[in-house]
């Protein structure tokens, strides 16, 4: 077997577009992988497309040899696009191969060990800004099955935050906990807005809610800066979404600056360089719970490695981006029951894109003043002096 053509698809999903990669066998068999990263799209499909030159006419099945190759043939190894574009294939390449052997990709890594996928809701507390707001969508979101529930209750943050909005914060977290009582599991996102000395503040307030983790309390350029926080916090330090293969994360690792580590299947190397990072957090007794706020690709890609990872904790799940999500794969892939997805079953990946839902939602340039606004008072004030309305 081997590959004649490697394509790229993108589909507009409210505020950012899927990027699928599919690669083409003389065989007729199709792999199926996901490259998304947010605002460089087409930077990933022309990296997609220059990595395409070396994989035409080559075996499918040599995985490993092509991931080196790929990632080494270039002399700036490394970053978010050429990751995510790696990723991608990576996952195309495994699809294949599971897809020929008529095997789920987890079985190929060393077989499952569970059955049932336990998963939290990201998304669901969509334009609820105020604590009651958000109380009545958390009890929501619990109403449709979930036990977990993840979110970011932080506003004005820019390193520092007011004390009125910090108070704001804590009230937020309080209203959800009441509301859902002490059964579900929250989960508290900071996007890295918060400095050190702010966050641990933060997580000495936010303590006495009993959260599961929190969520890259600090920026993740300085990984002294999130092993400073994780000494002081009372809360679980949870992070990894921002970080590219195991020479990073063995350097958050060696530093003990986390207990939950969290790569992206589409950005850390795909599917065998996230065992091996899972792997790297065992032997130091480190949970791993894999980032995802991707399409229903990437959370497939995400239960094939949750399915077979031993130290796996929870998958993150993302709702409430478009009403269609369910749609772009056939079959559906995100049937939540109990607060868990079931494991897949069918050989490779488990799932195709669905022709016609991608062809009806082309790509489109999202909107980056609403892509800016919000992230910091700064980043707002930035897209407002550059006329982004």
């Amino acid at each position: 077997m081997k590959i004649v053509k490697v394509e790229t698809t993108l589909v507009f999903a409210h505020w950012r577009n899927w990027t699928f990669v599919r690669l083409y066998t003389d065989s007729g068999l199709i792999g199926l992988g996901e490259a998304t990263l947010r605002s460089r799209e087409h930077a990933v499909a022309s990296a997609i497309e220059e990595m395409s030159r070396v994989l035409i006419g080559q075996d499918p099945f040599r995985i490993q040899a092509h991931w080196q190759t790929l990632y080494r043939d270039f002399h700036n190894r490394g970053g978010a696009v050429l990751m995510t574009a790696l990723s991608g294939i990576e996952i195309a390449l495994w699809d294949l191969l599971g897809q020929e052997l008529g095997a789920p990709i987890y079985q190929l890594l060393g077989g499952k060990l569970r059955d049932q996928i336990w998963v939290y809701s990201n998304g669901w507390f969509e334009e609820a800004t105020t604590p009651e707001a958000q109380a009545k969508k958390a009890q929501a979101s619990v109403a449709q099955g979930f036990t977990a529930l993840k979110w970011n209750p932080f506003s004005g943050a820019d390193g520092w935050m007011s004390a009125e909005n910090a108070r704001l914060a804590v009230e937020r977290v309080q209203a959800v906990r009441q509301a859902v009582g002490d059964d579900v599991e929250l989960l508290i996102e900071t996007h890295g807005l918060l400095n050190p000395a702010m966050a641990v503040q933060m997580t000495e307030r936010l303590a006495p809610f009993k959260p599961l983790f929190i969520e890259e309390p600090v920026p993740p350029e300085d990984l002294k800066a999130m092993a400073y926080v994780h000494q002081r916090s009372p809360i679980p330090v949870a992070t990894g979404e921002r970080l590219h293969t195991r020479y990073q994360f063995a350097d958050l690792l060696e530093l003990r600056a986390v207990d939950i580590i969290q790569p992206d299947v589409l950005h850390a190397g795909g599917f065998f360089e996230l065992r091996l990072i899972a792997a790297m957090a065992e032997a130091r007794y480190i949970s791993f719970a894999p980032h995802n706020s991707s399409s229903p690709v990437g959370t497939m890609a995400s239960l094939h490695l949750d399915a077979c990872t031993p130290n796996f904790l929870i998958q993150e799940l993302p709702v409430c981006d478009v009403p269609w999500r369910d749609e772009i794969v056939e079959p559906p892939a995100e049937v939540v029951t109990g607060g868990r997805l079931a494991a897949p079953s069918a050989p490779g990946l488990g799932v195709r894109l669905n022709e016609t839902i991608a062809k009806k939602y082309p790509y489109q340039n999202p909107d980056q003043a609403a892509l800016m606004a919000g992230a910091t008072p700064d980043t707002e004030r930035l897209a407002k002096s550059l006329g982004r309305k």
